[in-house]
């Protein structure tokens, strides 16, 4: 009896992560997040410079200020937040690109256009508008 009830626990605990993922982190959340305005606070210079360089290198795909489009997800997003995705993990994926894992959007390319400093000032402006819509 007992080695059944470990094969149900253990069916239950794949199937509720399994639920867990598909409904958090799909498509739909993506078009969720892109509908929903959020706020854009006042910013610092870094972070105002980083708003630049990132509707210049990263809104064609990421949409304007990080709010997700066709080609990207919203940065604006739970998934991003630093506990789960570190200020490393925006520079690695800026600098060597990321294959897709929380959405169907496709692998990110490296951006070679964007440069350390840059790279840094977006990293800001993305933190700060996390932080001002309560992804901290």
């Amino acid at each position: 009896m007992g080695r059944y009830a470990f094969w149900i626990l253990a069916g239950a605990l794949i199937f509720a992560a399994w639920l867990f993922w598909s409904t958090s982190n799909d498509q739909k959340s993506a078009r969720d997040a892109y509908e929903n305005s959020y706020v854009v606070p006042p910013l610092s210079p870094a972070a105002e410079a980083g708003r630049l360089a990132f509707n210049e290198a990263c809104a064609t795909c990421h949409g304007r200020d990080g709010s997700g489009g066709a080609g990207g997800p919203p940065l604006i997003d739970r998934i991003y937040e630093p506990s789960h995705h570190a200020d490393d993990a925006f520079r690695l994926a800026i600098s060597q690109g990321v294959r897709a894992h929380h959405w169907n959007f496709g692998d990110m390319p490296p951006q070679p256009g964007v440069g350390p400093e840059e790279t840094e000032t977006i990293i800001a402006f993305v933190r700060a508008v996390q932080a001002a819509n309560g992804i901290e």
